[in-house]
């Protein structure tokens, strides 16, 4: 397999040995081992990988004093703890590192942040710095391919998605499909308040039928035959788990602005569509305009995590149908984004402009998709 750099390495090494935990949040095949193990090759003999998947590594890390931890990890410097939700109390554990061995450095990832950060949230205040690793972003990818060959790949990484397992490999259609089922639900379906798997795959796939439409959770909870904040608590828990993410309607002028619904993008379209058992190229899909706003909203968001940057994103539409794709709201500048696959004149609405007349909107399409997902 190529190597890519990840966007956040050089963040994560220079954080390390500064008195803090990292934890590296991502879902399962995203790269978060393939991450640690290239920053432990930096410190050889000083440090170990533990890997929480393993019942033995789970016992030494449970319900331990410090003096155990220590007689179990010795004198290395660096300690990685992979899939660290899977270990009982791990926030405890963490917490007993960090107090009595300030010179060791501790890099836990995990896949369920519904699992690790809440175990982990109360004993750790003060004591982590927390990163995010997504499947690869078109960034990640310039350092492997030129400009003109990730033109080239676009359509096929809106089919298949960006999982690095499924980019490199010439099987991408049976990789995606795995995707979509073992791996993506794996760590759902072990999450105590999912009691009903059906529903949620229902779920999966009527959001994997809406992105890029307002998503109402009261019509999904009737089309379901369950109450509506059955559907918040799944979409919360899809949330969590690195599946789906939310946008909400942007609000603050105009009198008639959509106030209630949300959008739901998934981070990976390969995941999306295969749930939906359409894995046909572009030339033969109706719905490349969703699959569009789907791919360049989430890289979006893979480029200001990556960068560091903080802003809150939104949608803007009005109850008669004005709408504007993407807006971002950063140190008190609005941005708005007008999302079409083809070069297409947009017309801003005269609502948005006069509601927000210190506002920008721009048009981002194929010709000029690559400054707003890298610049």
């Amino acid at each position: 397999m190529n190597l890519v750099k990840r966007a956040i390495y050089d963040t994560v090494l220079a954080s390390l040995f500064k008195g803090k935990i990292v934890v590296i949040y991502g879902a399962r095949q995203v790269g978060k081992t393939t991450l640690v193990k290239e920053i432990l090759q930096k410190f050889e003999s000083d440090s170990i990988y533990l890997n929480c998947d393993e019942s033995d590594v789970r016992e030494a890390l449970t319900n331990k004093t410090s003096t155990e931890l220590k007689a179990f990890i010795g004198s290395r410097k660096l300690i990685v703890i992979d899939e660290a939700q899977r270990v009982e109390n791990i926030g405890l554990t963490l917490k007993l590192f960090v107090d009595n061995f300030p010179e060791m450095q501790i890099i836990a990832t995990g896949s369920s942040s519904f699992e690790l950060s809440g175990k982990i949230s109360e004993p750790l205040t003060g004591r982590k710095n927390e990163f995010y690793l997504y499947p690869f972003s078109i960034e990640e990818m310039l350092s492997v391919y030129s400009s003109l060959e990730i033109d080239r790949l676009l359509e096929q990484w809106m089919v298949y998605g960006m999982y690095p397992g499924i980019i490199f490999d010439n099987d991408r259609e049976t990789r995606v499909r795995e995707l979509a089922t073992s791996y993506s639900y794996k760590d759902v379906l072990m999450y105590q308040d999912i009691r009903n798997p059906e529903l949620l795959e229902k779920l999966l796939r009527a959001l994997a039928l809406q992105i890029g439409s307002e998503v109402s959770y009261t019509e999904l909870a009737q089309m379901m035959g369950v109450n509506k904040v059955t559907i918040e608590n799944y979409v919360r828990i899809l949330e969590q788990a690195y599946i789906v993410f939310r946008v909400g309607p942007f609000s603050r002028n105009v009198r008639n602005e959509l106030k209630k619904k949300r959008k739901v993008y998934f981070y990976d379209l390969g995941m999306r569509n295969a749930l939906i058992n359409n894995l046909n190229p572009i030339s033969l899909r109706n719905d490349i305009g969703a699959l569009w706003e789907n791919f360049l909203v989430v890289e979006r968001l893979k480029r200001n995590s990556n960068k560091g940057i903080f802003a809150n994103t939104y949608f803007w539409r009005t109850t008669n149908g004005k709408e504007i794709d993407y807006i971002e709201d950063a140190n008190g500048l609005i941005s708005g984004f007008e999302f079409k696959w083809k070069k297409e004149k947009f017309s801003i609405p005269k609502e948005f402009s006069v509601g927000y007349p210190e506002s920008s909107v721009e048009l981002v399409n194929k010709e000029n998709y690559r400054d707003f997902v890298v610049g």
